[in-house]
Formats: C-alpha cells, structure tokens, sequence
C-alpha cells in the first residue's frame, strides 16, 4: 500500500508530508509509532526529514495514533529550528530523541530515536522524565 502524500503550508512555504503507523515495544509493553517523512516544495528531490514518534503514554491519553496536521506542523518547525535545510537536493536529516527532543512540543506524540518495525524502542530519556 503507497502512503498519500500530503501537504501543509507553514510561513509562505509548501512541505509534503506523509506518516506511516506502526507499534514498537517500549519495556515489555507496545505503544503506537508514527514515522512522519517530509520533504519541501521540491518534493522528494529535496532533503528529507526523518521523525520517529511515539503515542504519549499515561493513562488517561487517549491514543487515536495519527498525527493531526498540527503535530507535523511541529515536526517540520523542529526541524527547521534544528538545521534542516528543505531547499538542499538530497540527503536526510534524522529528527532523533537525544538530539532535538528537548525542542519537540506536539502534545499527544514524543519524539523517539529512529526505529524500526519489529525494533524495541529506546525509551530512557522519557520514560525517566516520566518517572523523576
């Protein structure tokens, strides 16, 4: 099954997005992952960025597990603010936990390192905050 790609406008400028879910085991227990790719108005051709996010866990979240275009619209705004050059051919940037998560604000998701299916997430950084 091909992913749709989307678009949303931020500040004059067109990104192309997509997300694709997924679910990881964070400590025994599985939590929803979220892949979110976007690229700028060059489409694919352009630097992609990478975000790996988790569902926030608690128990009163309610986790319907797709990002809103508010929470991509954080993404992309992270990765702006952390060095992501949309116009530049080619290449990736990778949104990760222990770098920018200290910037990440869309409520309802945390950003994580890359993960892949069927991989147990890293959750030491958040699930210590939760606990401390």
């Amino acid at each position: 099954m091909r992913a749709r790609l989307r678009q949303i406008h931020i500040d004059g400028h067109t990104f192309m997005w997509r997300a694709a879910l997924h679910s990881v085991q964070i400590n025994g227990f599985y939590r929803r992952a979220v892949y979110v790719r976007a690229w700028g108005s060059g489409g694919k051709s352009s630097q992609k960025l990478e975000a790996d996010l988790l569902s926030a866990p608690g128990p009163y979240v309610v986790d319907n597990g797709y990002p809103t275009p508010a929470d991509v619209r954080e993404v992309i705004i992270c990765g702006l603010k952390s060095g992501w050059q949309p116009e530049q051919r080619g290449g990736t940037f990778v949104l990760s936990d222990r770098e920018h998560g200290a910037n990440f604000a869309a409520s309802g998701f945390q950003l994580t390192n890359p993960v892949r299916p069927g991989e147990s997430a890293d959750s030491t950084t958040h699930e210590a905050q939760q606990r401390g």
